[in-house]
């Protein structure tokens, strides 16, 4: 690999208009535009900055591109396709690539699960996923099932369904007059005090899957419609769930009729070594969401799988018009089938099932090195996902996340993510052992420093 080296450089390709034209998402905006952290090139697991320099990339993207930047498999199928069915109109048309791709997405998925429902990002397939449910019920005369259940930390993107059943404070405060009525929560799953410094799935906390029962007799679970989480919480600091609470969920769900949405746009693909979470956890839910690594990252694209049981329902109701009414004028987009067609194939070929099982414990020895820093709060991991949970500054809550994440960037050439004060990996899935181990070298010498 191509050493992390220190020297901060200042790229001064973009002129102040240039910059303040463009208000960027989930960005301080006015703390980038004062240093931007510019990137314009990437291949393989490193992007080139607009210095020129090799930035090793320990996020893969935002959780999307596990295969690695440019793959020239996935580049070829792009380049193919859009030179020869740039665009396929999705309404009462089709192209053979999105069918292609769905018998083989839907093959990927667990058992039962046999249909496809495109989307062009995570948010829309949470909120596609929703919808779903609750034309479901609808459909089988159960009218009164109009309650949502997501959980507190939860994050299914940022659309107003999505931020509805979310659980993570920032995203809704100033939406919160607005958002859908009645959606309920369920307790979060994190206990620093009984699970900190867990290696993989902590042992404590089936019990909390229990606050669903406690929903169910506040508002009756004939009122329910689905309860929608992330088989691991991502976004919020990466939370694996408790050993045996994605299996009580799902008997609670299955008690009372309700549908259980695991919103697997980052777990899915080979995140958690399984191709879903829910293989890797043994619990099948009624419909999966899934984006990010559909495509790599390559071009925009999510997929909503669903149950035979909730296909059939639409599919036999009377008539022979629209079964649902719903969808966009970019779903099946057939450059992104070209894209995720390229994409399974390669998870295939190249064996990332296994390369992906192989890195886990690479990981967790590795980012648990870390376990006794004096500045370090927690460390969680699971899969090929890793988050150090810094002890905050006093008054200053984020400060010392943000500065780490600078100080990588300019110093160190290395790209990582921090939510607030705690720093989040997301290594390849067919990363270097010796690349992961020398990212958490660099990480400690860069806490080490640390105000």
């Amino acid at each position: 690999m191509v050493g992390f080296r220190s020297g901060k450089q200042t790229a001064g390709v973009l002129n102040t208009k240039q910059l303040d034209s463009c208000w960027m998402p989930f960005t301080a905006n006015r703390d980038f535009k004062q240093s931007p952290r510019l990137i314009n090139a990437a291949k393989g697991h490193y992007y080139t900055s607009a210095d020129g320099r090799q930035l090793y990339d320990a996020f893969s993207g935002l959780w999307t591109s596990g295969l690695g930047h440019c793959h020239p498999k996935i580049v070829e199928a792009v380049q193919q396709q859009v030179a020869t069915l740039d665009y396929g109109m999705a309404f009462q048309m089709g192209h053979d690539t999105i069918f292609q791709l769905s018998e083989q997405l839907t093959a990927l998925a667990p058992e039962g699960i046999n249909h496809a429902f495109y989307t062009n990002s995570g948010s829309e397939s949470a909120d596609t996923a929703l919808k779903i449910a609750l034309a479901y019920h609808r459909a089988k005369g159960d009218a009164s099932r109009t309650v949502l259940v997501g959980r507190q930390r939860g994050y299914h993107g940022v659309n107003f369904g999505g931020i509805s059943v979310g659980g993570m404070m920032p995203n809704r405060q100033a939406f919160h007059a607005n958002l859908i009525p009645g959606v309920q929560h369920l307790l979060h799953t994190y206990n620093h005090e009984h699970q900190a410094f867990s290696h993989g799935q902590p042992s404590w906390g089936e019990h909390l899957a229990d606050s669903l029962e406690d929903i169910c007799l506040l508002q009756g679970p004939n009122n329910i419609a689905a309860v929608i989480v992330e088989p691991v919480a991502g976004s919020t600091g990466i939370l694996p769930p408790p050993t045996g609470y994605l299996q009580r969920l799902r008997e609670i769900c299955d008690r009372y009729s309700i549908l259980l949405i695991f919103d697997e746009v980052i777990t899915a693909f080979y995140r958690v070594g399984d191709a879903f979470g829910a293989d890797r956890f043994g619990v099948t839910p009624d419909i999966i969401t899934t984006a990010k690594g559909l495509t790599n990252g390559v071009i925009p694209m999510g997929a909503v799988l669903v149950s035979d049981k909730i296909y059939n329902t639409f599919m036999e109701q009377p008539g022979q018009g629209v079964e649902f009414f719903h969808g966009y004028t970019y779903s099946g987009h057939p450059v992104a089938a070209a894209a995720a067609l390229a994409s399974l194939e390669i998870y295939k070929e190249e064996g990332i099932a296994e390369q992906a099982q192989a890195l886990e414990p690479v990981l967790e020895a590795a980012i648990h090195s870390l376990d006794n820093h004096p500045k370090v709060r927690d460390i969680r991991n699971i899969g090929l996902m890793g988050a150090v949970e810094l002890e905050s500054r006093e008054g200053a809550l984020g400060a010392r996340g943000m500065e780490a994440h600078k100080t990588c960037f300019w110093e160190e050439d290395l790209v990582i993510r921090n939510g607030v004060d705690t720093l989040q990996f997301s290594p390849f899935l067919n990363s270097n052992p010796e690349d992961i181990n020398k990212t958490f070298e660099t990480i400690k010498r860069v806490i080490d420093n640390l105000k």
